[in-house]
């Protein structure tokens, strides 16, 4: 199964330019999930590349830092500062980022508005090397 995932496009840059290897989540996918395509953000608002999922991680907040914070993308206080008051956190660590030459229109993959989080995407809709 394929997700369109909407990423903020700073983070979005850092999956692609292999500072950031996990993106992080509150909540995750209820399908299997092996492929990723992700949507940057406004004010890009275009979907920039792909990834796979190496591993999908879940654990209390503290152990998922000290095990991606050297490869986070982001600084401990955000991290913290995004989960809030949850006590668990996802962790996608991001295998094979491979970025689009062209940055491809969300319509071409999906006919709704952007996606707050993600949405999952039918196989026959994809036009790349999924």
């Amino acid at each position: 199964m394929i997700v369109l995932l909407s990423i903020k496009p700073q983070f979005a840059e850092g999956i692609f330019e292999g500072s950031k290897r996990f993106e992080f989540r509150k909540a995750v996918f209820r399908q299997r999930v092996t492929h990723v395509m992700v949507y940057a953000s406004a004010p890009i608002s275009m979907i920039i590349g792909e990834f796979e999922i190496d591993e999908l991680m879940h654990d209390d907040l503290e152990p998922l830092w000290q095990k991606t914070k050297e490869h986070a993308g982001i600084t401990e206080e955000y991290f913290y500062s995004y989960f809030g008051e949850k006590e668990k956190g996802f962790a996608i660590k991001v295998k094979n980022a491979r970025r689009y030459q062209q940055p491809l229109e969300l319509k071409l993959f999906y006919s709704s508005p952007a996606p707050q989080s993600f949405a999952y995407l039918r196989a026959e809709a994809i036009m790349g090397p999924f």
